[in-house]
């Protein structure tokens, strides 16, 4: 890690962060005004978040359901072998596996999370027969309907 990584996020750079969280697509004058910072300050500080890794990319989220992929579940899988080389295939292949959100590699009774999206039941136990269990270091799965989902506060603490 750089010094410049390094560096302690200040007062003034959550003020940025959370008026970026309340509105991401904000421009900088805005979010500058809001702030009452001079644009060109707020525009250094977002530029130094960035590189400082504090800020990592931008993402468009997407409402599964509105594209046809209504059901969303939680998949927890269990493996049997812990090999770095297995591990690190079927972290890989479910990272590209269509209709997965989210993939945790976890500590405990379970090894994996995997957060799906999909347009049904069939679609559903497919990518557990047919993109899970198939690689050799699975040695359960277990599949858990999502009835709803929440963000959370995030990781700014409230002033």
């Amino acid at each position: 890690m750089t010094a410049a990584q390094n560096t302690p996020v200040d007062a003034l750079d959550r003020r940025i962060l959370a008026a970026l969280a309340a509105r991401p697509d904000a421009p900088v004058k805005e979010l500058a005004a809001a702030l009452d910072v001079p644009a060109s300050t707020c525009a250094f500080r977002l530029r130094a978040l960035r590189s400082r890794g504090v800020i990592v990319g931008t993402r468009l989220i997407l409402d599964p359901s509105r594209l046809g992929r209504g059901v969303q579940a939680v998949i927890r899988v269990r493996l049997g072998a812990h090999s770095k080389p297995g591990v690190e295939a079927l972290f890989d292949a479910l990272e590209r596996t269509p209709g997965v959100l989210q993939v945790f590699h976890i500590a405990g009774a379970d090894d994996f999370l995997v957060h799906v999206a999909v347009a049904d039941a069939t679609a559903l136990r497919d990518i557990v027969l047919e993109r899970i269990t198939v690689h050799e270091v699975v040695r359960a799965t277990e599949t858990q309907l999502v009835f709803e989902r929440r963000d959370g506060s995030g990781a700014l603490d409230p002033d």
